[in-house]
C-alpha cells in the first residue's frame, strides 16, 4: 500500500508497520538466496571457462566484455528508472538473470560447439542484469530501511551475505573436485549452476513479495539523458575528482591485465584441485571483509590519503608474491596479504570520492563516473593481458634465459606489476588530503560489499547516508550533505 502524505501521523505509522517487518525480514532472505547466485559469478566463471578450454584472449575476452556492458546498463537503468516502476524492474530482471545462469548448466551439459562463445555471450547477460538491479535496488532499498537502522541493518545483510558465499565457494569447490575424480567434472559445472539459478529463482519470488512504499517515478525529478551524460562530463571539470578518477580507473585496469590470469596458473599451471582453488578464493575475500572494520578506524585516525598511498605502493608486489613459490599454502598467505591491501584500497578510494565531491552536488553522478571510467579501463587492461598472455610462450621460447620461468604467465603478472607502479607513482604527487566537510554528527556514509574478488577485491556501494542522533535530537533536513 502506497503511503499518503495526507493521511494522519499515526495512520501512515500503523500502516508502515504493517508491512516494514516482513519486508526487512524477505530482503534479510533474498540476501541468502541470491548469494548462492553471485558466489558462482566472479570466482567460477574463470574456471568454467579454463574446463572448456578457452584460449588466452578468450579469458580476457570473458573478463572485458561482460564488465564493460554491465556498466552500460548500469547507467541504462539509472535513466530508466526516471521513467519506469523499479519493484517490476528489479524482479523481472532477477527472474531473467535466474534464466541466464540455468541456461549455464544446459551449457555444461551439453558442452556444444562454441560452448567459450557461448559462455561469454551469456556472462555478458549476467553482469548486465547484476548491474542494471543495482541502482533500483539501492533507491529501492533506501525508500524501506528507516535510516537509523540503515548501518545495522547493512551490517546484519552483509554478514548474511558473505557466510552463504564462503558456504557456496566450499561446496562449489568440493563438488568439482569430487566431479573430477569420477570424470564427469560437466556434471558438476551443471550442478553447481543449476543451484545458483535456484537460488536466483528464489530471490526473484522474494524480492517480488517484498513493499515498495514510493512505486512510481517522481515527473518533479526526472532528467533526461542527454542532461545526465552532461552532468557526468561536468563532474571531469574537477580536477581533484578527475585525477582521482584516472587514478583508480586506471589501478584496476592494471589490475584487469593479470586477474583473469590467476585460475589459469592455478587450476592449469600448478594442477590445483577445484577445492584448492576455491579455497584460495577465500582466502583473500575472507580477509578483505575481515579487515574493513581495521582499515575504517585506521583512515578516521589518519585519513583516506594515507591509507591509498599504502595500499597502491604495495598493491604492485602481489604479482610478484605469487611468482616466488607454487606451494599452495604459501599462495593462500599471498591471498590473505592480497585481501588485506585490497580491503584498504576499496575502503579508502570509496570514502575519499565522498569527501573530494563538491559541496551539495549529486553523489551518484560522481559515483557512475568513475565507474563508468574503471569499466572501459578494466576492458582495455583485459584485452592487453590476453594479447600478452597469447605472446607469452613464444616470447620465453625465443628470447635468452626466459625459459627459467616457471610459467609464461610470468610475463603476464611483470606487465601488471609494472603497470601498476606507473599507476601509484602518477598519482601519488596528485594525491591532496580533502577538506573533510563538516558533517552533522549523526551523519554517517553507509557502504555495503555489493560484489568480491579474490584477485581485484571488495565492491562497495554507497547506500544513503543514517541518522544516528541522540534521541529527541532535531534531525537533520534532508538537504545536509546527503549524497
Amino acid at each position: 500500500m502506497e503511503e499518503n502524505p495526507d493521511q494522519p501521523v499515526a495512520s501512515v505509522a500503523r500502516s508502515r508497520i504493517v508491512w516494514l517487518r516482513p519486508t526487512l525480514r524477505r530482503s534479510q532472505q533474498e540476501a541468502v538466496a541470491s548469494a548462492t547466485m553471485t558466489a558462482t559469478g566472479d570466482n567460477f566463471f574463470n574456471a568454467f571457462a579454463i574446463y572448456l578450454n578457452a584460449t588466452a584472449v578468450q579469458m580476457s575476452w570473458l573478463t572485458a566484455i561482460p564488465q564493460l556492458f554491465g556498466a552500460l546498463f548500469q547507467l541504462l537503468s539509472a535513466w530508466l528508472g526516471n521513467y519506469l516502476p523499479r519493484k517490476p524492474l528489479v524482479v523481472v530482471t532477477a527472474g531473467l538473470q535466474a534464466t541466464v545462469v540455468a541456461a549455464l548448466a544446459i551449457l555444461a551439459l551439453t558442452r556444444s560447439e562454441n560452448s567459450v562463445t557461448w559462455l561469454i555471450t551469456l556472462a555478458v547477460f549476467y553482469f548486465s542484469c547484476m548491474n542494471f538491479i543495482q541502482p533500483q535496488w539501492r533507491a529501492w532499498m533506501g525508500s524501506i530501511v528507516p535510516q537509523r537502522r540503515r548501518g545495522v541493518f547493512f551490517a546484519s545483510r552483509t554478514r548474511l551475505t558473505m557466510m552463504a558465499s564462503l558456504g557456496i565457494f566450499v561446496s562449489g569447490g568440493a563438488l568439482l573436485s569430487l566431479s573430477e575424480r569420477v570424470g564427469v567434472v560437466w556434471l558438476g559445472f551443471a550442478l553447481l549452476f543449476a543451484a545458483a539459478a535456484t537460488g536466483r529463482g528464489i530471490s526473484a519470488r522474494l524480492l517480488s513479495q517484498m513493499h515498495d512504499p514510493d512505486p512510481h517515478p517522481h515527473p518533479a525529478s526526472r532528467k533526461g539523458f542527454l542532461q545526465s551524460m552532461q552532468q557526468l562530463r561536468e563532474s571531469l571539470k574537477d580536477k581533484t575528482f578527475r585525477d582521482y578518477s584516472f587514478f583508480v580507473a586506471g589501478m584496476q585496469g592494471v589490475v584487469a591485465i593479470s586477474a583473469p590470469f590467476f585460475a589459469v596458473y592455478m587450476l592449469r599451471d600448478l594442477h590445483f584441485t577445484y577445492l584448492e582453488y576455491s579455497l584460495n578464493a577465500i582466502a583473500s575475500i575472507l580477509t578483505q571483509f575481515l579487515t574493513l572494520s581495521f582499515w575504517g578506524r585506521f583512515s578516521d585516525r589518519f585519513g583516506n590519503r594515507l591509507v591509498m598511498l599504502i595500499s597502491s605502493v604495495l598493491i604492485p608486489m602481489l604479482p610478484i608474491l605469487w611468482m616466488l613459490s607454487p606451494d599452495f599454502y604459501y599462495l593462500l598467505f599471498v591471498q590473505m596479504v592480497s585481501g588485506f591491501l585490497w580491503s584498504g584500497f576499496s575502503l579508502s578510494t570509496a570514502n575519499y570520492l565522498y569527501d573530494i565531491r563538491p559541496h551539495k552536488s549529486d553523489f551518484a553522478v560522481y559515483a557512475a563516473m568513475q565507474s563508468a571510467l574503471s569499466a572501459g579501463a578494466v576492458f582495455c587492461g583485459a584485452i592487453i593481458g590476453g594479447l600478452i598472455a597469447s605472446a607469452a610462450p613464444v616470447i620465453v621460447e625465443v628470447v635468452p634465459f626466459m625459459d627459467i620461468m616457471r610459467s609464461p604467465l610470468y610475463l603476464v603478472f611483470i606487465a601488471s606489476c609494472v603497470l601498476r607502479v606507473g599507476v601509484a607513482a602518477w598519482f601519488i604527487p596528485r594525491a591532496v588530503e580533502p577538506k573533510v566537510r563538516k558533517r552533522p554528527k549523526f551523519l554517517q556514509v553507509i557502504y555495503r560489499v555489493s560484489r568480491f574478488s579474490s584477485i581485484s577485491g571488495i565492491s562497495l556501494d554507497w547506500l544513503s547516508v543514517t541518522r544516528r542522533g541522540p534521541k529527541g535530537s532535531t534531525p537533520p533536513s534532508d538537504d545536509d550533505e546527503l549524497p
